[in-house]
């Protein structure tokens, strides 16, 4: 992420949950909050609200990626993807 764009709490599926992906986070002072595997010997807690607000990005990711230009990124620039991607995001939000 961009120094622009302090992250301060990262939000992951199960899939996620591992020592080397918490301790990376932590490195870089973010806040895991990652659900415990069953099979984790010690499970360790997260906060269950927070990790319910996923699906809301989870969402949005799905409906931008119904625009064909999202889905398939043909813009060759990053600032130019950036753009469209705010734009469908406000037509999404419109809708």
């Amino acid at each position: 992420m961009p120094d622009e764009c302090p992250v301060e709490l990262g939000v992951a599926d199960r899939a996620y949950d591992s020592d080397d992906v918490r301790d990376r986070l932590l490195d870089r002072d973010i806040g895991p909050n990652i659900p415990s595997k069953a099979n984790r010997v010690e499970p360790i807690e997260h906060d269950a609200g927070v990790y319910k607000e996923r699906n809301r990005v989870e969402r949005l990711v799905g409906k931008l990626k119904q625009f064909r230009r999202i889905a398939t990124r043909y813009e060759k620039l990053g600032a130019t993807f950036l753009a469209l991607v705010h734009a469908v995001a406000a037509f999404v939000m419109i809708r």
